[in-house]
């Protein structure tokens, strides 16, 4: 058998430096000669053929340009391989008659400076190739690194993928998951391992234990517990040094550097000159109205929701890396997740009862009248007991689907999603405390509890009544055309003055030094001596009023003589009753007179004038005015305030308040209601009281607020009527409910301190006629007496 050629020392030495080369051009190529990548077989073959087929091409090349020199190692080259092939079948013939068990073996191992391969129990020899020695030509350099790249990718061919396995690397592997290990406690144990067997719990020592630990072992600060497995795992110095930096509120990576020089971009000097030395044109400072349009049509896009507009963009504090606390545990919460931890679980659904089983107790079904009861209640809209009529079966499997049960079921998911829960603390309160400390009615006496006289004689509705300023007597005028004058006290009627039409509204001067009465008739408003009381004030008033007041050199204005006239003339009045002083005609109907305090002026009221609709009247002087210019709305009443120059004016939803002085508005004050009936003023003039005719009351106190401070709802129909006593802290209102509410309203002369409002009696007694229920209230100027007058034709008297 021939011997393996023997190699020369200085050939040993060429040789090593062939394998050290060799491993450094390795290096440059960054092949994998480990088989750690996992890289497949076929990529491997994939590339190194294309190298095999540039190999081929550059010997072809080789062989024709080179010279006699480089033909010679070439050959001895290829001598020595061949020699190598030779010896490597020599051996595996020795090695498989020798050993029979190597066969599977792979191993590679460096003999005599070459590089030996032993796989399947064949033998190859390999001599290094140098690629870097620069005594070698450039084409000689790339044939050696175009074969270190064919012996690289065989290498790869012939690697065993699964020779290293990483799993060999953890002895032991816990695999319950990411869970609380806390839930291990109680148990021996503190999981599984890969093979299903129990890890246990390594022995903990005592407290002297790990006293003595912490003295005796030099790496105890550095030795955490690792909870999957209970074992003590020693940190790193890097690790500690992260920790530490964590801990410090630093960067984890010390290398990172927070203060780098910022680079600039762009330059900061500014150009002061301009690149061009023409002006502006004229249509660069005008908007272009394409623009305008095209963004006028995004907008209306945007507003009914055909375009949505662009999410807001993300700002480099939204990229910054957040850091959060490391330490903290599950049951500490943080800022952004408090809701969650006071979350309040949904209420239970109620359990079913015996009326719901399949088969109830016989108490539970009902009888024939209660399913009647039941069937009526359903359709009326009551409440029902059970939404359902329990019935009984013999057997489970012969009941039926329940009907409503996805309306139920539905009904559950909308009161879980819409249903708000909130934590309430409950507080242990009487009722009796909720309720306001009101005083009793028996403390606030004197008011009106009785009818003590009812006055008859009209045959018709009584919308209005008025009573002298000393209480004695009093007016009331009627839908059967005349007004009567009574006497209070012992109900007669002393006069009768009969016009032949509605009379909407009268009211007595307050001038005691006048027997004098304003009645509304049509478009008519009439001054009446009324003929009762001292003989000497009758009379005196008729020689006052009778003579006409001298006027010379006063023009009234055009829209004032188009509008009014004065008269006294008995020519123009015979068709009115005896008593009639004067006539004052206007363009429209009138509805309502009123007095102001003193007696010499007095205001009337046609809904119909627009503009035109508010006259005041001078009695003394037989003069008109005018005081709006543009109607402010459909006025409803007048009135003037009782202390200073100002008057009231109420239209359908606002009282307005005018300085006749100054000639201004004052104050606009707002009702609650939508069409105001009635208003009242308190004596004291800062508290003003409102009926409307959808059932309201409003309290208006003007120092504290334009809106009402009380609204009061003691009637269920319309008010008609509200009134204020001059004396006593009382109100009352009526409507069309026939009932008359008697308060008290106590009004404080210090600002601090509220009106206190007390309703004390609920008086009954007339009746309705054609819808019509109270018309009219009207307070005794110096007694707790009030009087009332209604559509059926009855005023009634209440002490």
């Amino acid at each position: 058998m021939p011997k393996r050629p023997a190699i020369k020392q200085s050939d040993e030495k060429e040789v090593k430096s062939n394998s050290e080369s060799e491993d450094e051009a390795l290096g440059d190529l960054e092949l994998d000669r480990t088989g750690e990548d996992g890289e497949s077989d076929d990529t491997d073959s994939s590339v190194y053929s294309e190298l095999e087929e540039d190999e081929t091409d550059d010997e072809e090349e080789d062989e024709e340009v080179s010279d006699e020199g480089e033909g010679e190692e070439e050959s001895e080259g290829e001598g020595n391989e061949s020699n190598g092939e030779k010896d490597n079948e020599e051996d595996s013939v020795n090695e498989g008659s020798g050993d029979k068990n190597n066969k599977n073996k792979k191993e590679e191992t460096n003999t005599d400076d070459r590089i030996v391969k032993i796989e399947n129990g064949e033998i190859t020899y390999r001599y290094p190739v140098d690629a870097t020695d620069p005594n070698l030509s450039k084409k000689q350099r790339e044939r050696n690194l175009r074969r270190l790249a064919r012996r690289a990718a065989e290498e790869a061919r012939a690697r065993d993928e699964y020779a290293y396995d990483s799993s060999d690397e953890e002895e032991i592997r816990n695999t319950v998951g990411n869970i609380p290990m806390n839930w291990y406690d109680e148990y021996p144990h503190l999981g599984y391992d890969i093979d299903g067997k129990q890890i246990k719990k390594p022995p903990q020592g005592d407290t002297i234990d790990a006293f003595m630990d912490k003295m005796e072992n030099p790496e105890w600060g550095v030795t955490v517990d690792d909870p999957l497995t209970g074992q003590k795992v020693i940190l790193s110095e890097r690790d500690g040094n992260i920790v530490k930096r964590i801990t410090e509120g630093k960067v984890p990576d010390p290398d990172y550097d927070l203060y780098a020089p910022w680079v600039d971009f762009y330059t900061g000097e500014v150009m002061e000159t301009s690149l061009r030395g023409n002006m502006p044109s004229k249509a660069s400072f005008i908007p272009s109205k394409a623009e305008q349009k095209f963004v006028r049509e995004l907008a209306q896009k945007i507003r009914r929701g055909l375009v949505k507009p662009r999410s807001a963009k993300i700002t480099k504090e939204d990229k910054e890396q957040k850091f959060y606390m490391l330490w903290n545990t599950d049951d500490q919460a943080e800022d952004g997740i408090k809701r969650i931890s006071n979350h309040i679980p949904a209420p239970k659904m109620k359990l079913p009862g015996h009326e719901e089983s399949y088969n109830p107790p016989p108490e539970y079904l009902f009888t024939e009248e209660e399913k009647k009861k039941w069937e009526l209640a359903k359709e009326g809209g009551g409440r029902l007991k059970l939404p359902y009529i329990p019935q009984k079966y013999s057997a489970l499997r012969k009941v039926p689907g329940w009907s409503n049960f996805i309306k139920e079921r539905f009904d559950r998911c909308m009161d879980l999603y819409l249903a708000p829960r909130a934590r309430k603390m409950r507080i242990n309160v009487k009722p009796e405390d909720l309720v306001p400390q009101m005083p009793r009615p028996q403390d606030l006496q004197p008011f009106p509890t009785v009818c003590s006289i009812t006055f008859k004689g009209h045959n018709n509705m009584i919308r209005c009544i008025t009573i002298e300023p000393k209480g004695q007597y009093f007016m009331s005028g009627s839908d059967d055309g005349t007004c009567k004058v009574w006497e209070l006290q012992t109900g007669r009627c002393l006069k009768t003055f009969e016009f032949g039409g509605v009379i909407k509204s009268c009211a007595w001067c307050p001038n005691e030094a006048l027997s004098l009465a304003a009645v509304t008739l049509d478009n008519k408003v009439l001054l009446i001596n009324t003929g009762v009381g001292d003989k000497v004030i009758v009379d005196r008033t008729n020689e006052i009023l009778t003579e006409e007041p001298d006027n010379t050199g006063y023009v009234p204005p055009v829209r004032v003589a188009q509008a009014i006239k004065w008269t006294n003339k008995k020519k123009e009045m015979k068709d009115y009753p005896a008593g009639t002083l004067i006539a004052i005609e206007h363009f429209k109907a009138v509805s309502k007179v009123t007095w102001h305090a003193k007696g010499d002026y007095f205001a009337s009221l046609c809904p119909e004038g627009d503009n035109k609709s508010v006259f005041i009247h001078q009695l003394s002087k037989w003069r008109t005015q005018l005081p709006f210019n543009k109607a402010k709305g459909l006025v409803q009443t007048i009135l003037f305030h009782p202390i200073r120059p100002f008057l009231f004016v109420a239209t359908q939803r606002n009282v307005r308040v005018y300085d006749l002085v100054k000639q201004e508005l004052a104050k606009k004050l707002t009702s609650t209601g939508k069409w105001i009936s009635s208003m009242a003023i308190h004596p004291g003039g800062d508290n003003v009281l409102v009926g409307t005719y959808d059932k309201k009351v409003n309290w208006f106190d003007m120092d504290l607020s334009s809106s009402a401070y009380k609204n009061l709802r003691f009637h269920y129909d319309a008010v008609r009527s509200v009134d204020f006593h001059k004396r006593y802290p009382l109100f009352a209102s009526a409507g069309d409910d026939n009932a008359i509410t008697v308060s008290h309203g106590m009004v404080y002369s210090d600002l601090l301190l509220n009106p206190l409002i007390v309703p004390v009696k609920k008086l009954t007694g007339h009746t309705k006629y054609d819808d019509f229920g109270v018309q009219c209230l009207q307070w005794h100027p110096t007694q707790p007496w009030l009087l009332s007058s209604a559509a059926d034709g009855y005023i009634k008297l209440w002490t």
